[in-house]
């Protein structure tokens, strides 16, 4: 290996995965590259929000440190960014247009951007939307990390001008997800925070197939659900699931589900981290479908892809045992062989040591900071 490399990421949240998915996916990804050797300064903005939901404050696997604004974090961390190997910018970043110009005045020696939703973004920007992101912004990027990949790459470069795209999905951190042996609770689950435009494929896809399979028992896990869904009796509710829980959650489930945003199935090649966690935990995986899907898990093999309330239906009163272990099986291997932390830190430092560093630039008053 390459000597360690010093990396500096602002992102939206890692100590907090209350109502956001971020949290776990720079989790699996920090805990990779500490494993590597690499040594990872995260740079969070201090809010209300996450503060008083903090399931992990004081992460084993890089420094974390908390800013409360655009000028703390410049008086605070202007030579860790000049002097870092790399400065990695996050999607949903608070006032990111303001963060984007001030750290790009720096002249880190690598700077990135990591969207964990390119799609939205995209949909975002073309609406002339930039609470996170000026379109202008995107040609100061070394390296565009993409949520998505396929076609999305290529748009990013033809259509926003990007100078490099590339594409890094979310991860599993293969070390906390595994079945834990319990019996089934749940013949169908779904682990999500509510989205508007999510609602109507799980009222299809779960709700709908409660109502339809009295017998049978449900959940549906995650915060912001609003109090007027009119949820089947068979139907449990959870309103937050530490990460720490999740595998769990999973293993108690003889089938789980995935729902996919609306921008995400619009641009495909766009995989949640769901996905991952609930393949790598052994449980058998419905979705809905989106183009790129069956590259990662192919239909049938590894995944059941459905397109109705039938479907499901289907799957759960018809799939025997052993075709369930099957399809969770392949499902497993193939996530455990690609979509770990692990493999995705080797991907991202990979596309860094590819980039060009920029000369440093002295500045008045720089300190050098110690290894």
């Amino acid at each position: 290996m390459s000597k360690p490399l010093n990396i500096v990421i602002l992102g939206l949240s890692l100590s907090s995965s209350w109502g956001n998915g971020h949290a776990t996916t720079f989790r699996a990804l920090l805990r990779g590259l500490h494993e590597q050797g690499h040594r990872v300064l995260f740079l969070e903005r201090d809010v209300p929000w996450y503060a008083s939901h903090r399931d992990l404050p004081n992460p084993e696997f890089c420094d974390l440190q908390y800013y409360a604004s655009l000028d703390g974090l410049i008086a605070g961390h202007a030579d860790h960014i000049r002097q870092a190997d790399a400065v990695i910018i996050g999607s949903y970043v608070p006032e990111g247009v303001a963060v984007i110009g001030a750290v790009a005045a720096l002249s880190p020696q690598r700077l990135c951007f990591y969207d964990i939703d390119t799609p939205v973004t995209l949909a975002r920007l073309d609406a002339g939307d930039e609470e996170y992101l000026a379109r202008r912004q995107i040609p100061l990027f070394d390296a565009y990390f993409s949520f998505s990949g396929g076609e999305v790459l290529d748009r990013l470069e033809k259509n926003y001008g990007s100078r490099n795209a590339v594409a890094l999905y979310c991860s599993v951190d293969a070390d906390r997800y595994g079945n834990t042996g319990e019996a089934h609770q749940w013949d169908l689950g779904y682990l999500g925070t509510y989205s508007p435009d999510r609602q109507p494929t799980v009222e299809r896809l779960l709700i709908d197939v409660a109502r339809r399979l009295p017998d049978k028992r449900f959940v549906v896990a995650g915060p912001q659900y609003p109090e007027d869904i009119d949820w089947p009796q068979n139907v449990d509710r959870i309103d937050h699931l530490p990460p720490a829980e999740h595998a769990s959650f999973y293993s108690r489930q003889r089938f789980t589900l995935n729902v996919t945003r609306a921008d995400m199935i619009a641009a495909g090649w766009s995989p949640s981290v769901r996905l991952f966690e609930a393949a790598a935990c052994g449980t058998p995986i419905v979705s809905d479908h989106w183009r790129g899907l069956d590259e990662l898990l192919p239909h049938g093999e590894a995944i059941i892809i459905a397109h109705g309330t039938d479907d499901v239906v289907a799957a759960l009163s018809q799939t025997s045992d052993a075709r369930r272990q099957e399809l969770a099986a392949s499902a497993r291997s193939r996530v455990l062989a690609g979509h770990t932390g692990l493999a995705r830190a080797q991907e991202l430092v990979a596309a860094l040591l590819a980039l060009q560093p920029r000369a440093r630039v002295e500045h008045p008053g720089q300190h050098r900071i110690s290894a």
